[in-house]
């Protein structure tokens, strides 16, 4: 077996298992503080277009992580609409999955691959902020966003190996959000008790 081989199927094995410690915290927890539902829709958005362009590019490590990824961040999107979260946070998430599919759709893999190197970004951006302005994180995993940057460094070194600049980008801005994502979880409080309605990041 090849580096490259061995690199995708380990970023695989994380993007398989990533999204589960927050899927797992909400279902236990029962409340989804500090979690935006706009970054896990667009994620789930940005992950059907990796699994799209991995079948377009006969990547099938990428494909198969991603399909599965998106599957997940949609039950962990319903899943904190469910516990408070609201539908009027959704501002990301439903012009993205829109550039995705006229990308792709007009442009094909150079389309997409431009999008998806940036879309790391775009995802977690929704997240950083909320976890910024909100005080309460208790709901927000940790180990997810432990593992997503894990994932991130491990295919941006398959993607120096394969050298495709669109994984290289992505890769390196998922490390770099999910690290401030991390800090953020750290040094914020999540004990406090608030009331349902301190959900005030993307409701103002």
């Amino acid at each position: 077996m090849d580096i490259p081989s061995a690199l995708g199927i380990f970023g695989t094995l994380l993007d398989l298992i990533r999204a589960a410690p927050q899927l797992v915290r909400l279902i236990r927890a029962r409340k989804s503080f500090g979690v935006s539902v706009d970054t896990s829709g667009t994620t789930c958005a940005v992950s059907l277009g990796w699994m799209t362009y991995g079948l377009i590019t006969h990547q099938p490590f990428v494909a198969l992580a991603s399909g599965f990824m998106a599957s997940l961040f949609l039950v962990i999107t319903i899943v904190a609409l469910r516990l408070g979260r609201s539908a009027r946070e959704f501002r990301i998430a439903p012009i993205w999955l829109i550039a995705l599919t006229l990308a792709t759709v007009f442009f094909g893999k150079i389309g997409l691959g431009l999008l998806l190197s940036i879309s790391a970004l775009i995802s977690n951006v929704p997240q950083i902020r909320v976890a910024y302005r909100e005080e309460n994180l208790s709901g927000l995993s940790m180990g997810t966003w432990i593992l997503t940057l894990s994932a991130g460094l491990v295919w941006f070194f398959y993607g120096l190996l394969q050298s495709d600049l669109t994984i290289i980008v992505s890769t390196l801005l998922q490390s770099t959000t999910s690290g401030i994502i991390i800090a953020l979880k750290i040094l914020k409080p999540t004990s406090r008790t608030v009331p349902k309605n301190e959900f005030i990041a993307d409701q103002e």
